[in-house]
């Protein structure tokens, strides 16, 4: 079991550390991304450097190993998935797998080290991004029902106000609320909710800046 979890760890913060932005500017514009606007690597950054393909570029290349951690470790963890009744420990060994419950909870923790992998990426110093897109990605792959309510909640709000900021905070902090409204119930026990507000929090943490200027009136708002 440590064995899968720490393959589970290292794969996901590989996948989420591959700072995707910083290096399609890079390569196709010669530039440090991070000496533009925000300094962040993320696809908003990107856009200020002028290229909005890039961007677009960024924001799918993010999302997407977001995804691919999540289904890696789903893909991974139902190799032993049990056939039955769900067992009350994590690991059954006299059955010799995994109940579908520590498959989401070994899924749920992928989302949170891809996001962490992203936001302090190693290659970068552990200098990264705000983590929205990786999380978006994350999420789909993890509860895409939920993640549509969330998604819903974002363009609402981004469509009231004209503050990205803010529709990303607030679906960060609908998500986990979603999930447990529409998930089942061995999808929505303590740990695996506390796995995803942890990767919520971490999300809306780096918006602290945001956060700051929204208070005070001085965020930029979507054109």
């Amino acid at each position: 079991m440590t064995r899968l979890v720490l393959i589970i760890v290292v794969v996901s913060y590989l996948l989420g550390s591959i700072p995707f932005g910083y290096l399609l500017v890079w390569m196709f514009r010669g530039q440090d991304v991070r000496k533009t606007g925000s300094g962040n690597i993320g696809a908003t950054n990107v856009a200020r450097t002028g290229s909005k393909g890039l961007a677009i570029a960024t924001l799918f290349f993010d999302a997407a190993k977001g995804y691919v951690a999540v289904k890696f470790a789903l893909g991974l963890a139902s190799r032993q998935r049990l056939e039955g009744p769900i067992p009350t420990s994590l690991y059954d060994r006299s059955a010799g797998g995994l109940s579908s419950q520590s498959i989401f909870l070994l899924a749920a923790l992928a989302a949170f080290v891809a996001i962490l992998g992203h936001v302090f990426t190693v290659w970068l110093r552990f200098q990264g991004g705000k983590g929205v897109a990786v999380a978006a990605g994350s999420f789909v792959a993890l509860a895409p029902r939920a993640m549509l309510v969330a998604f819903v909640l974002f363009v609402v709000i981004v469509a009231l106000t004209r503050y990205v900021s803010l529709g990303s905070i607030l679906a960060c902090v609908a998500f986990p609320l979603c999930v447990w409204w529409l998930g089942p119930a061995e999808r929505t026990t303590v740990p695996i909710l506390l796995l995803i507000a942890a990767s919520s929090l971490l999300i809306v943490v780096r918006h602290k800046d945001n956060i700051r200027r929204l208070l005070a009136g001085t965020e930029n708002r979507f054109r």
